[in-house]
């Protein structure tokens, strides 16, 4: 980890905050094409290629009820009781969301306005399965998806682990696929003979899921174009550096591309971070991955406060960490982020994993014009109106003027008319 000062950050923030460029791969809109073309034919290639999957036929894509029921069997009872607790916490918390949508339905003029919650019919969550299984990422994309009442949630994994298919059983999805990489987020967003291509595709994945959802963006949404996890910790002289270092080595050990940032009030509590990570790093089972991220994360001396919310506002971070005195109080002047934790018993990880709130979140400062995912990403707001004879002549005079401003005249007419009904 590096250690510079506000100084030298504030003049030119890009050199040491550099956000991943997602690469234009033409490969990757490669196999995209050829899916759209041949449907299930290259995603049997393609899987057997990138060794993700070695099917016969399509009829092997979807996780059967016996993989099911072995997958349940194979999984330790204190696991599943684990995650049927962290199911309870994502529901309750994504339930509490929903309630805050509601229809609306406005009288004006003996005239009906309003807006209706309707969800999407279909969702593909999209779940890793490379260094690591991630059972919660299943739990992240489709619990939200369920309580906002979709009726079709898939789940596909490529490789998948027994512990994803109990997590994404148990959170409610209504088919489970084996399937990944490009041609899975191709597959599912032009569909095949025997696939339906979804409304929506969310979750996490590597550069090359991440452009493929980029490409097929238009076909079907998509929930946002994440990269490498981040964190950022705001810490003051008085926390304990061993909190502050683990926090942060739980996001290197994701990838080599993961990064942690530490904003801190002096040198002094910089080193002692990184004289604890690199304590922590030697005990690490993924200290190969960490340790080289790690060593590419920056600690920033600022002399303020608010300094300190000046850059975490520039940098935008998935996860935003604030450690110091008042911090709650503080809290509000920080309003870019994918999500926040306050104060020193607040870590991460909870987040990530049983807290409440959802962990598939925006990173490359995304996180300035979007927040992470959740129920509202699966429904769609959709206006009507019914207007009285009344409104409508009142009207048709201030759309016939507009129209004529603008010199469709087909509109002008369409609006005179109702005047005179």
């Amino acid at each position: 980890m590096r250690i510079i000062t506000s100084k030298e950050l504030l003049k030119d923030d890009n050199d040491f905050f550099n956000t991943s460029e997602l690469e234009n791969l033409k490969s990757v809109e490669d196999i995209v094409n050829d899916v759209k073309q041949r449907g299930e034919n290259a995603v049997i290639e393609y899987s057997k290629k990138f060794a993700d999957g070695d099917f016969k036929s399509s009829n092997d894509f979807c996780v059967s009820d016996r993989e099911i029921e072995h997958a349940f069997n194979t999984v330790e009872q204190k696991t599943i009781d684990a995650l049927e607790k962290c199911i309870n916490n994502i529901r309750y918390f994504s339930q509490k969301q929903f309630e805050c949508i509601k229809n609306l339905d406005l009288t004006i003029k003996n005239s009906q306005l309003g807006h209706k919650i309707i969800p999407l019919k279909s969702v593909l969550c999209y779940v890793p399965g490379g260094n690591y299984p991630l059972p919660s990422s299943a739990i992240m994309t489709v619990i939200p998806a369920k309580v906002a009442q979709v009726k079709n949630v898939i789940v596909t994994s490529p490789k998948i682990k027994p512990q994803t298919i109990v997590a994404a059983k148990l959170s409610g999805a209504d088919c489970i696929y084996k399937l990944g990489g490009v041609q899975a987020i191709s597959l599912f967003a032009y569909g095949s003979d025997t696939i339906k291509p979804v409304d929506k595709i969310v979750g996490p994945g590597n550069k090359y899921v991440t452009l493929a959802k980029k490409i097929v963006y238009g076909k079907c949404s998509i929930d946002f174009l994440a990269g490498p996890s981040e964190v950022l910790i705001v810490a003051d002289d008085n926390q304990n550096p061993e909190l502050v270092s683990a926090d942060i080595l739980a996001q290197c050990e994701h990838d080599k591309d993961a990064r942690g940032y530490l904003i801190c009030f002096s040198e002094n509590f910089a080193k002692k971070v990184i004289e604890c990570a690199k304590k922590q790093l030697n005990q690490l089972k993924t200290k190969d991955i960490a340790s080289i991220s790690f060593e590419k994360s920056i600690a920033v001396i600022v002399n303020n406060i608010d300094e300190a919310i000046e850059i975490t506002n520039k940098r935008a971070p998935e996860h935003l960490e604030l450690m110091f005195d008042r911090a709650f109080e503080m809290s509000g002047k920080f309003n870019n982020y994918g999500s926040m934790f306050i104060g020193s018993h607040c870590a991460e990880v909870f987040g990530d994993y049983c807290s409440g709130t959802n962990h598939v979140l925006p990173t490359n400062t995304a996180s300035k014009y979007t927040g992470g995912l959740s129920v509202f990403d699966f429904v769609k707001i959709q206006t009507y109106q019914k207007l009285s004879k009344e409104y409508a002549t009142e009207l048709s005079e201030l759309a016939s003027e507009i129209a004529h401003v603008e010199g469709l005249f087909a509109h002008k007419l369409a609006s005179d008319l109702r005047s005179i009904q």
